[in-house]
């Protein structure tokens, strides 16, 4: 396994530093109380944590505004914190991965300060600054991904800026050579300070269209079905432009001349443009982040069928990765139930290629209730009703059953979900039954057996549509997992040949020691991990 990079035989654990833990007491998560909580990291068993970002913002989108790229906001600590913490956290052999927020900066940011002060200004290039159309409408119909166009008019210069998320994010222009050297250097900033690489924001978002033609319209966009106003068109030409490869190829020279850091680029989009980003010859982002368990229903058939697509569609060169939460997306609990969830955290953990774990996911943690008066996400300020809030995913991690949930000593940004008092680390440590427990399992396995880190990925077929199955394999042994996504008994029968072995991680942990021989009985919701016998 030693011959892998560490970020294909590891586990990332993604920390939303607002809500992971607040060592100052103001209700606010900070990087001294991300430090405190390194020892449960190790013994949790993850090999890297990625930070979102806690650069100076004035905080519109939480930390995605950026108004200084190369120093820390005073709310989450100081730039010694960060060093501090990069510096305790490789001691104790974990990584540390930074969100970079390259595709906009805040309208805060001295640089759109500058370049809004005048058309002939230095740095109005800086961003994507143009004139209107006639009778004074935007340059085009593209959308904003927060509600309302994408074009905000400036009154003092007489022109429109494009921002793809909110007014206060106005986009950098990555067609100006001026603006790669800058956000190159403030990469290089990081870098030089410890830093195990970046998790790239918006990625395909980078470059657009230089000819701003209108986006066309989407023919299966439905007024009022829970769909953004974003999606009534298709973003064929302010998204996944062919020359954003280019810039994928730059951060990835930068990135490798540090030696042995990662590239992870946020994109969603189709399996097969997502593994456009990995490059043409290997040379784009190391992980182009693969959301199709947060995308796709929970249907086995149907994700079955994705893990053969995105299998058949990776390049040789390309390492597989998984993402099961996110800061953007309902918990994976409040999406398909907390039996499921025990499902899919085997599924994360035994499918081929990089986890990627969300705070709080692997305690069970669900989405909480954000009463309207609260609601702190401007998504959902700017499009209400719609159910995009991404408050409900974004609350405390609840580290213990007394007050302030272990987070902290204040009142907390977010509130707590009111399942804390048993759904929290505490009690849920020494509970062999609990969802903590089987997380720290399924960790240890895949950490030990090089079959589930780096092995072979084989499906396996069976007669019932709601069970997904498949090998794992190296070096001549092999793991068998069986996951049942429906809510009815399946029994599976095999050869006895193929089937030998013992259970050694299931959903159900008094299951695991259990012998089997030609067939695996599976309960409503219930999964397995076998460690096969030799030959089989």
């Amino acid at each position: 396994m030693e011959k892998y990079p560490w970020w294909q035989r590891g586990i990332i654990y993604q920390i939303y530093p607002r809500s992971f833990m607040d060592r100052s007491g103001d209700g606010i998560g900070d990087l001294p109380g991300i430090i405190d909580r390194l020892d449960y990291l190790v013994w949790l068993g993850v090999d890297a944590i990625w930070l979102s970002p806690v650069y100076p913002s004035p905080m519109a989108d939480f930390g995605y505004d950026v108004s200084e790229y190369c120093d820390i906001d005073p709310v989450f600590g100081s730039l010694r914190d960060m060093d501090t913490l990069i510096e305790k956290a490789h001691a104790l052999g974990l990584r540390v991965i930074l969100d970079f927020v390259p595709n906009h900066t805040s309208d805060q940011h001295p640089w759109f300060i500058e370049s809004r002060s005048s058309r002939d200004n230095p740095k109005r290039n800086w961003y994507l600054w143009h004139d209107g159309k006639e009778h004074g409408a935007p340059p085009n119909n593209w959308l904003s991904v927060f509600g309302g166009s994408a074009w905000e008019w400036d009154e003092s210069t007489k022109q429109y800026y494009y921002h793809a998320f909110l007014k206060q994010q106005p986009d950098l222009n990555w067609r100006n050579p001026e603006v790669r050297r800058a956000m190159y250097d403030a990469m290089r900033f990081w870098l030089e300070r410890g830093a195990d690489g970046f998790r790239v924001d918006v990625m395909w978002h980078l470059i657009k269209d230089a000819h701003l033609r209108d986006n066309p319209p989407n023919p299966d966009y439905v007024p009022g079905h829970g769909q953004p106003p974003y999606n009534a068109l298709i973003p064929a030409y302010s998204t996944d432009q062919p020359e954003v490869h280019e810039v994928v190829r730059e951060m990835r020279t930068l990135v490798d001349r540090y030696g042995d850091r990662v590239l992870i680029g946020e994109i969603y989009l189709p399996i097969r443009q997502l593994v456009a980003y990995y490059g043409d010859d290997g040379r784009g982002a190391h992980i182009p982040l693969n959301f199709q368990l947060i995308t796709l229903p929970w249907n086995a058939r149907q994700i079955t069928a994705s893990i053969a697509e995105y299998e058949g569609a990776l390049p040789d060169y390309a390492w597989p990765n998984w993402v099961l939460g996110n800061h953007d997306n309902s918990r994976i609990a409040s999406r398909i139930g907390p039996l499921q969830a025990r499902n899919a955290a085997i599924m994360i953990l035994t499918l081929r290629g990089t986890p990627t774990l969300y705070y709080g996911d692997e305690i069970g943690m669900r989405d909480s209730v954000i009463p309207p008066e609260i609601v702190r996400d401007q998504q959902e300020k700017n499009l209400p009703g719609l159910g995009l809030g991404r408050d409900p995913e974004r609350t405390p991690m609840q580290w213990s059953p007394g007050p302030g949930a272990g987070f902290t000593r204040g009142t907390p940004w977010l509130p707590f979900g009111i399942d804390y008092k048993h759904l929290n680390v505490e009690v849920e440590r020494d509970d062999p039954g609990s969802m903590l427990s089987l997380y720290r399992r399924l960790i240890q396995l895949r950490r030990r057996e090089p079959a589930l880190a780096i092995g072979d990925y084989v499906p396996v077929l069976t007669d019932f549509e709601d069970v997904v199955a498949y090998r794992r394999e190296a070096r001549g042994k092999a793991f068998l997992v069986a996951l049942n996504l429906g809510h009815r008994p399946a029994q599976l029968l095999f050869a006895a040949s193929e089937c030998r072995g013992k259970i050694v991680v299931a959903t159900e942990y008094r299951r695991e020691g259990e012998r089997v021989d030609d067939r695996i009985v599976l309960a409503g919701d219930d999964g397995v991990v076998v460690e096969l016998d030799t030959g089989c």
